[in-house]
């Protein structure tokens, strides 16, 4: 698939309310509309910031976190906003070192440039992106399955993304994946999440699995968790920005919740100092035992939405 350069990008897919500017990694596209302000990069088809602006209120703040000492580029996940993890998710499980090193955690799609398909500018105002990957010969020497892969994202005063795969290969294959939303908070250890009670989950950290009580749940240390067989929505409490994120999904049955805390964020060259307490990600994922098997000319969608609305109650 040919190369896309600023120039292109800013002839054939730029909108009214969209436009290409050159960023930090390669092109970047800045999205400013009555609903919503946004920054995207063709680096790893990736929804880096999302500010909404509701209608009839102040801007409620940042809806994503994205750290100022991410790297853009080079091979490097963006730390922050929603990265794409896909074929596997963590340290792939039975890992075959193509080339005699490990395979990438999280798979190889949020270090990869991607194709934009297109950007358009719907009736109701929203802005809708399209990325495309297709499976090549470097992809093939990680994973040896011939996939086509979209990333469509809508901005607007709700954020939505989906991950849709093809299988485009003779045989069936196996994948995780998750939509790692990085969510801005005032302080992660003072929210609330609710959603997941009564759920079963694997822990880690702590390398054990749990039964997640009927209470919300807060966060008071390092938190790497995911949830087994979940379909329902996640609401975040935070009564420092006085405001609710709620995260629903679809073609999803793992949550994954995850905050480094104060130890490892210090040792994470793109996070380190106090950034670590400014966001909680909410996962919608499909985790073993929920990898999806993708028979030879179907499709999956993985899909999350974002929303934030002010709190009354807190």
């Amino acid at each position: 698939m040919s190369s896309q350069c600023l120039a292109d990008l800013q002839q054939h897919h730029t909108v009214d309310g969209a436009h290409w500017v050159d960023g930090p990694g390669g092109p970047i596209l800045e999205v400013k509309t009555d609903q919503c302000e946004a920054r995207l990069s063709a680096y790893a088809a990736h929804v880096a910031t999302w500010t909404p602006t509701p209608p009839g209120a102040s801007r409620p703040g940042p809806g994503l976190f994205c750290s100022p000492r991410t790297v853009w580029g080079g091979g490097k996940a963006i730390r922050g906003g929603v990265p794409i993890c896909w074929p596997w998710f963590g340290p792939r499980a039975n890992d075959s070192k193509p080339g005699g090193t490990a395979s990438p955690a999280h798979g190889f799609v949020r270090t990869r440039p991607w194709f934009v398909e297109g950007v358009a500018r719907e009736e109701n105002g929203r802005i809708q992106v399209t990325f495309l990957l297709v499976s090549d010969d470097d992809t093939l020497d990680l994973w040896p399955h011939a996939f086509e892969a979209r990333l469509v994202a809508s901005l607007g005063q709700t954020l939505a993304i989906s991950l849709v795969v093809k299988n485009v290969d003779d045989t069936a294959f196996d994948m995780e994946g998750a939509l790692h939303t990085y969510l801005t908070v005032s302080d992660v250890a003072k929210i609330r999440l609710t959603g997941l009670e009564g759920t079963r989950y694997f822990d880690k950290v702590a390398g054990i699995e749990r039964v997640h009580g009927r209470e919300a749940l807060t966060l008071s240390g390092e938190t790497d968790a995911v949830f087994i067989g979940t379909r329902q929505a996640v609401t975040i409490e935070d009564p420092g920005l006085s405001r609710t994120i709620r995260v629903e999904k679809s073609g999803s049955l793992s949550t994954v919740v995850w905050n480094p805390w104060l130890t490892k964020a210090t040792a994470m060259s793109d996070l380190g100092g106090d950034a670590w307490r400014s966001f909680v990600c909410v996962e919608a994922a499909n985790v073993a035992p929920h990898a999806v098997s993708l028979s030879p000319g179907a499709t999956h969608t993985l899909s999350t939405r974002i929303s934030i609305m002010p709190s009354r109650t807190l």
